[in-house]
C-alpha cells in the first residue's frame, strides 16, 4: 500500500529538489542494416532509426506529464557502429555517422551514441577506420556521440589502442576548434564498458541486447542533498554517524529510483519494446542544487578534494547502489556517483580554487562510476600525456573489474586557469593543469597489451 507521507515526499522531490529521469534512452540493433554499400547501410539505418523511434519522443513527454516527472532528456544508442560499418573506409564511417545524426535529428532526440569500438584486445581493419573518422565525424555532427572501449578485465589495456586513441582526443578537440574542442566532449574512452548504459557519451546497445529495449537512467543528487539537510537539521549532526547518514542516503535513493522505473517501464509499454535496465548513477546537472559535489560538503569537507573526499564519494557510491538495487527489478549500466568536472557547479568551482586537482579526481574516481569525466585540460597537452592519464584511469577498472573511462577534453588555445563553456548539461569549468607533462613517452611508445590481472581467470 503506498502511503500518504510516501506521496508527499515524492511531490516535493519533484517541485523543489531536481527530481527527474535524467535519460530515457532506447537501444536499438543495427546489424541487420549491414550491407557491401556505404549509402545503403546509411539509408537502412535512419530508416529503421525513424520506424522504431519515430513517436519516442512524444511518447516520453507524454508519460512524464502524466506523473509529473519531467524526463529531461531522450537518447538513442546503437549497436557499436565498427561492427555495422566493418568493411567500410574511414569516409564510409563518417558518412554513417552522418546518418545517424540526420536520424537522431528527424525523431527529435537529443543525442545519439554507439559510434564505437570495442578493441581491448586487439584493433581490426574496421575498428582503425571508425577510430581514424572519430574527429571528423564528431566535428561535422551535431547529436553523435563516440566511445572506445580499449580496456577489460578479462583481456588487459590494449596499449597500442590508448596510444592511437591519445592522438584520437587530441584530434578530435582540434577539428572543433571553433566550439573549444567540443567533440572531444563527445568521445570517451572506456574499460569494462557496459552493453546496456543508458548516459552519454559512452551509450551502446550491446551485442547481447534485444532487437530495440528501454533503459532509464536516474539521477537525483539535489534530492539526497536536501533528505541529508533535513536529517541533520531534524537529530543534529552531533547525534548522527556517518552510518546513520548512509542509511539516509538508501532510502532516498530507493524512492529516485521507484519513479525512474515506473517512468521507463511504461514509456517500453506504451512503445511495446522490452524494459531493460535501471541505471542508479547519480548524474549531476549545472544546475545550483543539483550537485555530487554539495553532497560531500554536507558530509563533512569543506572543499571538494579535501583529504576525506575519496572516503565520502565510496560511501555515496555503496549507499547509492544498495538503495537502488532494493528499488528495481534490474538494474545496469554504471549505477553509482557521477563526477564530471564540468557538469557538476561544486566541482568545478572546486577545480577554480585549486582544491580539486586532477591526481585527487583520480583517486576519487577508484571507488564511484565513470572515472576522469568532462575534464577540461590544457589544449597543449601531448597527446603520449593524454594517452598515459588514460591508461592510469582505464587500469583502475581493469584491476579493480569495473566500470571507468576517461572523457579528457584539450581545449585548443587555452591554458590552465582559463574559463570554457560548452552550455546545457556540458556546463563549464576552468581549465585543468595537468602535471609532469611530456614525462611518459617512452612508456606509451612501449604499446603492446597490459596482461589481464590473474582474477581475469575465472574459467
Amino acid at each position: 500500500m503506498i502511503r500518504s507521507d510516501q506521496i508527499l515526499k515524492t511531490v516535493e522531490m519533484i517541485q523543489k529538489e531536481n527530481l527527474d529521469v535524467r535519460a530515457v534512452t532506447m537501444g536499438i540493433c543495427l546489424l541487420d542494416c549491414r550491407t557491401g554499400d556505404v549509402e545503403t547501410t546509411a539509408r537502412k539505418i535512419g530508416e529503421k532509426i525513424k520506424l522504431l523511434a519515430g513517436n519516442f519522443v512524444e511518447t516520453c513527454d507524454r508519460i512524464g506529464g502524466k506523473y509529473g516527472v519531467p524526463v529531461v532528456n531522450k537518447r538513442i544508442s546503437v549497436t557499436p557502429i565498427a561492427h555495422v560499418g566493418a568493411g567500410f573506409s574511414r569516409d564510409g564511417f563518417v558518412r554513417l555517422a552522418k546518418a545517424l545524426d540526420d536520424a537522431a535529428a528527424e525523431v527529435g532526440i537529443d543525442i545519439i551514441g554507439g559510434f564505437s569500438a570495442n578493441v581491448e584486445k586487439g584493433i581490426n581493419k574496421g575498428d582503425m577506420n571508425l577510430i581514424r573518422a572519430v574527429p571528423e565525424a564528431l566535428a561535422t555532427t551535431a547529436k553523435v556521440c563516440s566511445s572506445i572501449n580499449a580496456g577489460s578485465t578479462r583481456h588487459g589495456l590494449n596499449m597500442d589502442a590508448v596510444a592511437l586513441l591519445g592522438q584520437t582526443v587530441r584530434d578530435a578537440a582540434e577539428a572543433s576548434r571553433e566550439s573549444n574542442g567540443f567533440g572531444a566532449a563527445k568521445f570517451v574512452i572506456f574499460a569494462n564498458q557496459p552493453g546496456d548504459n543508458p548516459f552519454m557519451a559512452g551509450a551502446i546497445h550491446g551485442l547481447g541486447e534485444a532487437e530495440a529495449v528501454i533503459n532509464v537512467g536516474v539521477s537525483g543528487p539535489g534530492v539526497i542533498a536536501r533528505a541529508l539537510e533535513r536529517k541533520i537539521a531534524a537529530e543534529g549532526a552531533e547525534n548522527l554517524g556517518l552510518d546513520d547518514l548512509a542509511e539516509e542516503i538508501k532510502q532516498a535513493t530507493f524512492r529516485v529510483t521507484r519513479c525512474g522505473e515506473l517512468v521507463g517501464r511504461q514509456v517500453a509499454k506504451a512503445l511495446g519494446l522490452p524494459f531493460g535496465v535501471v541505471d542508479l548513477s547519480l548524474a549531476p546537472t549545472p544546475l545550483v542544487g543539483d550537485s555530487v559535489g554539495e553532497i560531500l560538503k554536507i558530509l563533512g569537507v569543506d572543499d571538494v578534494g579535501a583529504p576525506g573526499s575519496t572516503a565520502i564519494v565510496a560511501m555515496l557510491n555503496d549507499a547509492v547502489k544498495k538503495g537502488g538495487s532494493f528499488a528495481s527489478q534490474s538494474v545496469g549500466g554504471l549505477s553509482g556517483a557521477f563526477i564530471p568536472v564540468m557538469e557538476d557547479s561544486v566541482l568545478a568551482q572546486a577545480a577554480e580554487s585549486g582544491c580539486l586537482i586532477l591526481e585527487k579526481l583520480e583517486a576519487m574516481t577508484c571507488v564511484c562510476s565513470v572515472g576522469l569525466d568532462m575534464v577540461p585540460i590544457p589544449g597543449d597537452t601531448s597527446p603520449e600525456t593524454i594517452a598515459a592519464i588514460m591508461a592510469d584511469e582505464l587500469m583502475i577498472g581493469v584491476i579493480n573489474s569495473k566500470t571507468t573511462a576517461a572523457r579528457l577534453i584539450p581545449v585548443p588555445g587555452k591554458a590552465a586557469g582559463e574559463f570554457v563553456s560548452f552550455g546545457g548539461l556540458f556546463g563549464e569549468s576552468v581549465v585543468l593543469p595537468v602535471r609532469n607533462t611530456g614525462k611518459s613517452s617512452r612508456f606509451v611508445r612501449f604499446g603492446g597489451r597490459i596482461p589481464a590481472p590473474i582474477h581475469s581467470l575465472k574459467n
